[in-house]
């Protein structure tokens, strides 16, 4: 996937004010609208010209597109890393049905989350429900934690530029939390209008990289280092999860790449996941006289070839 510079495709600076954004999207829709265009690439253009204006034009968007895409140039292969949007809260009103499909892949992956998280309808008066993700360690799901959430909220600054203001919340994390699920606190979102309720904020719940651990829904994946003889022989080992220490049994002839799976070990819930190990065999290295000896004897006396199976 390749970066797009909006800025570059209306033609203004970085720092430009939401009325310069407007004329500059004006005149080139002026220019390339295919109902007047006689450019013979007017549609695709057009459609460039909207997708760049739809994020310049939002102060939501603008504030999360700036601070992801300093350092980046038009054309760049480009793969936004995981999280990136954490600190930002949006609004809910997103965009319409059919601009999605009429925007690139580029747009999608910043931004076709937000579609996705309307609230249902609500009283004209109540305020608005915004949406933010947070990140998590998985050890979180296992106990249920209180943590510190910082946002930032995007706004239109005296000027008409984009900026933000920042806020911060004390956020009770429940037992059993996993990707993808959401978090309701009441009251959170924008004000209502004229002294109604306030919306909500929905906090949907993404894990932090893990040295050790992955989630795949209320599953627990890990990989699980075992000694050549542990694997050939069988062996009872020490397994660390969030939860505290088990011991495994691996079994005689066990392979890298052999799975094991425990029932009900993986994130809490109602049913709870399980804790699936990947047996990874480790090779001592040969780095003294005495190891070299040792696998020089297993070479010797050992009828082993590794690679008849791929004969």
């Amino acid at each position: 996937m390749q970066f797009k510079d909006y800025y570059q495709t209306l033609g203004v600076s970085r720092d430009a004010s939401a009325d310069e954004i407007k004329k500059a999207f004006r005149k080139l829709a002026r220019k390339y609208h295919p109902d007047v265009s006689k450019e013979k690439d007017a549609e695709a253009r057009m459609k460039d010209v909207n997708e760049a204006h739809n994020v310049l034009s939002d102060p939501e968007k603008r504030a999360a597109y700036d601070r992801l895409g300093r350092g980046w140039q038009s054309g760049q292969e480009f793969r936004p890393p995981p999280g990136w949007d954490a600190p930002f809260e949006f609004s809910t009103r997103g965009f319409t049905p059919g601009e999605e499909a009429d925007f690139s892949d580029f747009f999608s992956e910043l931004f076709g989350r937000m579609g996705g998280m309307r609230g249902a309808a609500r009283p004209a008066r109540r305020g608005e429900d915004h949406h933010a993700r947070v990140l998590l360690d998985i050890e979180d799901a296992f106990g249920g934690v209180s943590r510190q959430v910082s946002l930032r909220v995007p706004a239109v600054d005296a000027s008409g530029r984009a900026s933000y203001r920042e806020r911060t919340l004390n956020v009770k994390i429940p037992k059993g939390v996993h990707a993808g699920q959401v978090i309701r606190l009441a009251g959170q979102g924008a004000p209502g209008a004229g002294g109604s309720a306030a919306g909500d904020l929905l906090l949907e719940v993404q894990f932090r990289p893990h040295p050790r651990y992955r989630a795949d829904g209320r599953d627990l994946l890990l990989t699980v280092p075992v000694a050549p003889w542990e694997a050939a022989l069988g062996a009872v080992v020490p397994v660390r999860l969030p939860g505290g220490e088990v011991r495994v049994r691996v079994p005689e002839g066990a392979q890298s790449g052999a799975q094991l799976r425990l029932r009900g070990k993986g994130i809490p819930g109602d049913p709870p996941g399980d804790a699936r190990l990947d047996l990874q065999v480790v090779l001592p290295p040969a780095d003294s006289p005495r190891a070299r000896q040792l696998y020089e004897t297993m070479a010797r006396e050992l009828d082993f070839d590794p690679r008849a199976a791929a004969q």
